[in-house]
């Protein structure tokens, strides 16, 4: 049986052959998708390529809501967007696990951050460093007249004419997460609207590494990222968080 769980925080209690950066009592995180899962059990098992040390000073509980969402929104923002100081970002879907990760990096980065939120989150947002907020239930921000360096999509739900409109020329537009057929839309449809325009359009699947994990794990133990944890569960109550 397959086994869910793809972030995972804990201590290493034995080692594999040829293992040279952990030993047994270290305390790590990473993101453990590329081992075919299996973080929501007592016990999992990793490549050490994937792990990093847990940051210090975080719980396990907070180390283990950063791997795969901060990675995400690292690359997405850094790789994919191209982000730069100055640049005005707009992160739809802000509050979620991605999206409080990728509102604190765009500020890290020096961005000028528009976060679109639902109402409940419009405060959580702008303590994370947005500068700008939008309720998506009053506003739709593609409407606005607002033109946006970058556009990190953490859920698809506008139209792709939608957000390349919203798009300075130059801009670049990153979908990250959404529907199946919306991530199917900007795979397919994406190169084809960035032909002959200055405008970039595209989906990013994101690739846990070493490299990002670390440099994750140094903004963590810098203050300059923070986990926002909604709710904990035990995992006896697993089937509960997931339904919530």
């Amino acid at each position: 049986h397959t086994v869910l769980g793809e972030d995972i925080a804990g201590r290493v209690e034995a080692v594999g052959n040829g293992v040279t950066r952990f030993r047994p009592g270290d305390e790590v995180f990473g993101d453990i998708a590329a081992c075919g899962s299996g973080g929501f059990a007592e016990y999992a098992c990793a490549r050490e390529d994937l792990l990093a040390p847990k940051p210090a000073g975080l719980s396990f509980e907070e180390a283990a809501a950063a791997p795969m969402a901060a990675v995400t929104a690292l690359q997405g923002l850094r790789d994919r967007g191209r982000i730069r100081p100055g640049a005005r970002v707009a992160i739809n879907g802000a509050s979620g696990g991605v999206g409080t990760f990728a509102v604190q990096l765009a500020r890290h980065f020096g961005a000028v951050v528009t976060a679109v939120c639902s109402p409940q989150n419009l405060e959580l947002a702008l303590s994370l460093g947005a500068e700008r907020v939008v309720d998506y239930t009053r506003e739709d921000f593609t409407k606005s007249g607002e033109r946006y360096d970058l556009i990190l999509a953490v859920n698809g739900f506008h139209p792709l004419a939608d957000y390349r409109r919203a798009l300075a020329p130059g801009g670049v537009y990153v979908m990250t997460g959404g529907s199946d057929a919306q991530i199917f839309q900007a795979l397919l449809l994406g190169p084809w609207m960035s032909i002959g325009g200055s405008r970039k359009m595209g989906a990013l699947s994101a690739r846990a590494n070493r490299e990002d994990l670390l440099l994750v794990k140094e903004l963590l133990e810098a203050g300059r990222l923070k986990p926002i944890i909604d709710r904990r569960y035990a995992l006896r109550d697993l089937a509960e968080a997931l339904r919530y």
